[in-house]
């Protein structure tokens, strides 16, 4: 026997395609739809709002489909309370918490919606003596956490994003490598003026391919020009900053003149060498040894960094956080008040920024491989957009965009 639910859409659901992906998703799980109320804003600023009846031929797949609506923002239009069980043990979350997006996300406690702390994705929903909710990732469970199970009382806001020209138009693909360049970065450019004159916070996540591609010294013009107040990076890019900044190579080449040196092989080995003499990156810059580079302008400016190790590196630096957990914790510390993601050359670190960050930060990803951004969409960050180009040419041209 067919059973029913009714699900309400609110925000901007037509500029960002997400009606159209909810009314996909209802179809490709068998079910039908019929849409009982639809108004739609008339200027930019304007949301809109879709009332639709989702029919299903049992309650399974109905809850199925629910949970697929519930991330796009699509709530059931009668709720009840959230319902929560307390966790059995330190790091384990009962069997069907609900799982969390990264969009803005409301639990309704005692008849009312109660906001969740922050919008992170793959995490849950522990509500405190108080009533607050907080959005926790599995680690930092505590045995007894009163932890949100099943969808029922959870609520999701569909992000915000500015409506674009209508109609057709060539090349209108998110991702695509014959975008005029110029126009591009003009766009970025405004996007990060705009922030700063707000008050807020913008983050660089930068991958080693920023310094071989002779991208380090304007990266640290804009970061001396106050346009990074956060840097997430791993063991690499820090390292052949530093070697570049001393012994001008990047993994042995010369950053001058892109011929290999003699034994250049062992430079980035010598530099972290001598980093762990010091004993951290500051050290070194207060020694006067680092005298020049990405990492020591974010020394002498007091802009924080992140260095995220991974298995693979040399040394590492004494910087680099060796510890996983650890630096994703370090990682959600500080991207509190970052309004855009500057990401820069880089897969790894770029998929594990955006792991944490909400879906209303703006989010802009420069690469010469479009599959970054695709990676990126595909595991949650659907606000990326995508510059496919030559890193290092492009932050040279920012940074004189910026005046920096």
């Amino acid at each position: 026997m067919d059973v029913r639910d009714t699900f309400v859409l609110d925000g901007h659901i037509v500029d960002s395609l997400i009606l159209p992906k909810v009314l996909d998703l209802v179809l490709d799980a068998g079910c039908d739809y019929e849409l009982i109320d639809v108004e739609i804003g008339r200027s930019p600023t304007d949301t809109s709002r879709a009332v639709l009846q989702v029919t299903a031929p049992d309650e399974a797949t109905l809850a199925a489909v629910a949970e697929q609506l519930r991330v796009q923002g699509a709530n059931p239009a009668t709720v009840d309370d959230a319902t929560t069980h307390p966790a059995p043990a330190d790091g384990v979350a009962p069997a069907d918490f609900c799982a969390t997006t990264n969009l803005d996300t409301e639990v309704r406690i005692g008849g009312r919606w109660v906001p969740a702390d922050r919008a992170e994705m793959d995490c849950v929903l522990v509500v405190g003596a108080d009533e607050r909710v907080t959005t926790t990732p599995l680690h930092r469970i505590r045995s007894g956490d009163r932890v949100v199970v099943g969808a029922a009382g959870v609520r999701v806001r569909p992000a915000d994003r500015p409506r674009a020209a209508a109609g057709f138009e060539f090349m209108d693909s998110e991702v695509s490598s014959e975008k005029p360049k110029a126009t591009q970065l003009r766009a970025l450019a405004g996007r990060m003026r705009a922030v700063r004159d707000e008050g807020g916070s913008i983050l660089v996540v930068a991958g080693p391919v920023v310094i071989h591609t002779g991208g380090g010294p304007p990266l640290a013009r804009l970061v001396r020009a106050g346009w990074v107040q956060t840097l997430f990076a791993g063991n690499g890019f820090a390292t052949h900053d530093v070697e570049s900044a001393v012994m001008g190579t990047s993994l042995g080449v010369s950053v001058a003149s892109g011929q290999g040196t003699e034994g250049g092989h062992s430079n980035h080995l010598r530099v972290i060498n001598e980093v762990r003499r010091h004993g951290s990156i500051a050290a070194a810059v207060a020694s006067g040894w680092l005298t020049d580079g990405v990492m020591h302008a974010l020394v002498t400016t007091g802009v924080p960094f992140v260095l995220g190790g991974s298995v693979r590196d040399d040394g590492p630096l004494p910087d680099t956080i060796t510890d996983v957990v650890a630096t994703a914790d370090r990682m959600r510390d500080e991207v509190a008040g970052v309004r855009l993601a500057l990401m820069l050359a880089s897969t790894l670190h770029a998929v594990a920024t955006g792991n944490v960050l909400p879906a209303a930060v703006e989010t802009f990803c420069v690469d010469i491989n479009p599959s970054v951004v695709t990676k990126l969409g595909d595991r949650g960050s659907h606000q990326a957009h995508g510059i496919v180009t030559d890193v290092g040419p492009f932050l040279a041209l920012l940074a004189d965009e910026l005046g920096a």
